[in-house]
């Protein structure tokens, strides 16, 4: 009689143990028998009773999942291979439809690999690079070896990076749906060239930048030398005055020497006649030179009367 009890107390603790589970605020849960799901999804938190030994548990995030892709090489409408790179978050909406289609969430990963990535592919390669790498239409000017794109076509085609992801989510959340799952959002984290493109573009940037340094040198040096005329130019204009006024300094100042000897000459003509006279032969005579001139000549008016 006590090994029946102890017998039952260990089966009523091992259905006690097997038969209850508790359910957390971020999960939910299905219940299968034999593999097969039984009845409706649990969502609510708190202790639940299952069949014990027959059912089975199956827990599911409630909270938002993040998907995060792998950079894939993708040809845009004008040729140009480019390296995406994606994001995305989603969550199990439906746990009954999502384990029979998925089981788990590895493969619910591998599902939106093929649905986001495929769709990303698909969408990308119909739009041209520069809507994928901008998000506004402002006006602009741009030129390829396969296209060229003008502001006024700009303006009529042009949808840009956000509104390519709005498509991508349109076509990926209705896709989703009938796995269990909804799409929350989409982001093109990152575009580059690939490894043998970029080194032309590194190349084509360079060769601009150069094009622009120079044409702000070429305009410096204009600029310079309009600065340089503009200042040749004053300072002609500066000399030319400076010199008429010291000609009209050096006028007056003759005029006025000229007006003192003037009136000296006339105060005493002779004694202005000596001292000039005096100061001829001071200039003309020295140690060096040699004067041969007739002893009638005006020269020697003064020396004669010497006595």
């Amino acid at each position: 009689m006590k090994i029946f009890k102890i017998v039952l107390i260990v089966i009523l603790i091992l259905i006690a143990i097997d038969g209850f589970y508790i359910l957390g605020e971020t999960n939910q849960a299905i219940i299968t028998q034999f593999g097969k799901p039984v009845g409706h999804a649990v969502t609510e938190a708190g202790l639940h009773f299952k069949m014990p030994f027959i059912q089975t548990v199956h827990y599911f995030e409630k909270r938002i999942l993040e998907w995060d892709g792998d950079p894939k090489q993708i040809p845009t409408l004008d040729k140009k291979y480019i390296w995406v790179d994606t994001f995305a978050r989603w969550r199990i909406t439906d746990p009954l439809k999502f384990y029979q289609t998925n089981r788990n969430e590895i493969f619910a990963h591998s599902r939106l690999d093929d649905i986001i990535d495929g769709t990303t592919r698909d969408i990308l390669s119909e739009n041209y690079l520069i809507q994928v790498v901008r998000s506004s239409n402002r006006k602009m000017s741009f030129s390829s070896d396969n296209t060229r794109i003008d502001s006024l076509d700009l303006q009529k085609f042009f949808l840009g990076r956000k509104a390519i992801q709005d498509s991508i989510s349109k076509v990926v959340r209705p896709a989703l749906t009938q796995y269990g799952m909804e799409l929350v959002d989409f982001e093109i984290k990152r575009v580059n060239y690939v490894a043998e493109v970029r080194q032309k573009v590194y190349e084509r940037m360079i060769s601009e930048r150069k094009k622009i340094a120079a044409k702000y040198r070429s305009e410096g040096q204009g600029q310079a030398a309009e600065i340089v005329g503009k200042m040749q130019k004053k300072l002609d204009q500066i000399q030319s005055q400076a010199y008429k006024k010291s000609q009209e300094i050096i006028g007056k100042a003759d005029a006025s020497a000229t007006k003192i000897y003037a009136e000296a000459y006339n105060r005493d003509p002779d004694f202005y006649t000596f001292i000039k006279s005096l100061e001829t032969y001071k200039k003309t005579m020295d140690k060096k030179s040699t004067l041969i001139i007739g002893t009638e000549s005006d020269y020697f008016k003064y020396l004669k009367k010497i006595k």
